[in-house]
């Protein structure tokens, strides 16, 4: 073997040690303690996430810069690890934070590494997924690592709808750590391991005396059911990064594409029969909306997002002919439907979501109104709802509205009108539209009527029956022209195809302006 070889061999022999030391992450005995935990380490998240074989790693080498607390710390792979592979076939970039190294805590170069996917991603016009699980920013870097999450938190914002911002929750995510999943698209945690708050339990207990414990706090339940900040929880680490890849299904790579359509083996055409024993026109008679939803979509198949916060409103991603469409429907089983604050906030995050990255809206409608009260009006239900106007105006992909009961005054506008850039608008002979209900429009309209007549509850059930016959149907409003046509129950699936289908190639432009002014 010639010098020249030798000298080879011995640098790729160096190359390959170095290699090593960085995908042993913080050593053997620490990635132990972590499997101890129930969680996976972070080479073993990227792997489980993408296409087997398909990870291509950058960043590899990248150090910290130094400092005088960071002398002789080794941190490999600066505690991140960060690259590109394929999710189906479809190209994504990824970080994935080692908690193994200093905690996965964030210093300028780890956050040098991450915005350097982030970049990639925004440029190839590619989804960025981030598996989050650190300790926060680095002390001894002092405001180096602010400034890592402040280049962060400015792509975060800046590529968003764009390209879709993904982020995992798989352990602990404190501080300033988590305004980045913050402001990404979609947050998914691992129920049990994970958690999110902006200070931490010891803290709390210093100023307010409250004793309260990590999961409680900001553990997965908690940021699913109350805070809302959180839209799906699943039961550990490989769940959650099955479950992003299923939601990357029902999204395109970018803001310029359209999501991919799926084969389906569920016809087109396929009748409905069943909802005719799942909506009957008493209107006292609750049903449940996903029941709806579920006898409607492909195979029956509803990734229900957020399903446990604000649970009178539902929203989520199915296929109609393999065609992704987001879902917008109020849940007449919880608070009668009703619009309160939490429902407009999710609902309107969602239709801007789907607006975002091109996926129709299909809007059920089964409302009676916002939610009366002291509470929601001195928390705001004015501007909060004004959301959910904002929102479907603002929207521009083909959007449907079928109105399954009753919609009822200003909540009317909220679920997409006409009036409110609604493409087409069907009904259900069990729809009601009107200002409000028969019984308290009578007492209103009529109220003289009823008190002097001789039999007040008879003159009353009269007005009642007149009021529903002359405006609490869905003719009225559709021989003004407010909805298109008045549909038979069992051949909705097969309309609502044929309408998207209308629909697909549909332009629209706006005013030229800098951005809206959304009511936050």
């Amino acid at each position: 073997m010639t010098q020249l070889a030798l000298e080879l061999q011995e640098l790729i022999a160096t190359m390959e040690q170095r290699r090593a030391k960085v995908e042993l992450g913080g050593g053997l005995e620490r990635q132990k303690k972590q499997r101890a935990g129930g969680k996976l380490t972070a080479r073993e998240r990227i792997h489980t996430l993408l296409d087997a074989g398909s990870f291509l790693e950058l960043g590899t080498f990248v150090e910290h810069q130094g400092g005088r607390l960071m002398q002789g710390v080794e941190a490999p792979g600066e505690g991140v690890v960060t690259g590109s592979g394929t999710i189906d076939g479809r190209q994504v970039f990824v970080f994935s934070q080692d908690f193994t190294v200093l905690g996965g805590s964030l210093g300028k170069m780890n956050a040098a590494k991450i915005t350097k996917v982030m970049d990639l991603a925004a440029r190839t016009g590619c989804p960025v997924i981030g598996l989050n699980d650190s300790a926060g920013a680095r002390i001894q870097e002092g405001v180096d690592s602010l400034s890592g999450y402040g280049e962060i938190f400015y792509r975060n914002a800046i590529y968003s709808g764009a390209v879709p911002q993904i982020s995992a929750i798989l352990g602990p995510c404190a501080g300033g750590a988590v305004y980045s999943p913050a402001l990404t698209d979609f947050i998914l945690m691992s129920g049990g391991s994970s958690y999110m708050f902006i200070t931490g339990p010891e803290v709390i207990k210093s100023v307010t005396r409250e004793d309260v414990t990590f999961d409680q706090l900001g553990g997965a339940d908690v940021h699913t059911r109350k805070s809302g900040v959180a839209h799906l929880e699943y039961d550990g680490d490989e769940a959650v990064l099955r479950g992003i890849r299923d939601l990357l299904g029902y999204l395109p790579q970018n803001a310029r594409e359209k999501a991919p359509v799926q084969p389906t083996s569920d016809p087109a055409g396929r009748r409905n029969d069943a909802l005719l024993n799942i909506v009957t026109p008493d209107q006292r008679r609750p049903y449940d909306m996903h029941d709806v939803i579920h006898e409607l979509v492909d195979n029956g198949t509803f990734l229900e997002i957020q399903p446990n916060w604000a649970k009178n409103m539902l929203i989520g991603f199915a296929r109609l002919n393999g065609q992704s469409v987001g879902i917008v429907a109020n849940n007449p089983r919880v608070m009668a439907g009703t619009l309160n604050i939490d429902a407009s906030d999710k609902a309107a995050r969602f239709i801007r979501t789907c607006d975002c990255y091109n996926i129709p809206i299909l809007t059920l409608v089964d409302v009676t109104g916002f939610l009366p009260g002291v509470a929601q009006e001195h928390a705001g239900i004015i501007r909060h709802g004004a959301k959910m106007l904002y929102a479907y105006a603002e929207a521009t992909v083909p959007k449907i509205t079928l109105i399954t009961r009753k919609s009822y005054g200003g909540a009317y506008l909220a679920m997409n009108s006409r009036d409110m850039g609604s493409d087409v608008v069907y009904a259900w002979p069990t729809a009601a539209v009107a200002v409000m209900g028969a019984e308290g429009a009578a007492n209103i309209v009529y109220r003289r009527d009823i008190q002097n007549a001789e039999n007040p509850e008879a003159m009353r059930a009269e007005k009642i029956r007149d009021y529903k016959d002359a405006f609490d149907n869905p003719y009225v409003a559709a021989s003004k022209g407010y909805i298109d046509d008045v549909i038979p129950m069992e051949d909705t699936r097969a309309r609502l195809i044929q309408t998207f289908a209308m629909l697909r190639e549909k332009r629209e432009e706006r005013p030229y302006k800098k951005h809206g002014n959304m009511p936050l």
